[in-house]
């Protein structure tokens, strides 16, 4: 079973990972009207989740770039930036380089106990790693669907 969750993950980061090399870097920053954030916050977010639900809630570091959660953490927006985002090219050499490091992390640490229980924003709670792992990949496959509303809608305009 636990080969089976590391290629489900491998397949929905893969589907990210597609999807943001197709989008061209002068789309990445629109916010069309009806929307919260932009192509750009979305990828980020995807990076900045995946890493905290896996190593952030255990209290290990987490590796990706120090202003990740201030640029794309929850309740975070494009329009509050103070500083120049990440491109989209570095952004997906963070999610490619993520998804091998959470390969060979989480076969470890898959039924590990939280230290303390997690509580997302929509309620639902976890108790352990394995938990919050299989949550990330509804999360990602949201934005990515997300991200496609984005680029229909900028596309079209």
């Amino acid at each position: 079973m636990d080969k089976t969750i590391i290629q489900h993950m491998e397949t929905v980061r893969q589907i990210t990972e597609r999807a943001i090399m197709r989008i061209p870097e002068e789309m990445a920053n629109t916010i069309p009207k009806g929307f919260n954030n932009n192509i750009r916050w979305n990828f980020g977010h995807i990076a900045f989740v995946q890493e905290k639900l896996v190593y952030g809630l255990l209290g290990e570091e987490m590796n990706i770039p120090s202003n990740y959660e201030q640029l794309f953490g929850a309740g975070t927006s494009p329009a509050d930036w103070m500083e120049m985002p990440p491109s989209l090219l570095e952004i997906a050499e963070v999610l490619t380089e993520q998804k091998e490091r959470i390969k060979e992390f989480i076969q470890w640490h898959l039924y590990e106990t939280l230290p303390t229980p997690f509580t997302n924003r929509s309620g639902i709670t976890f108790y352990t790693v394995g938990e919050a792992f299989l949550f990330s990949f509804y999360h990602e496959a949201m934005h990515v669907e997300t991200i496609k509303h984005l680029y229909r809608v900028i596309s079209s305009e």
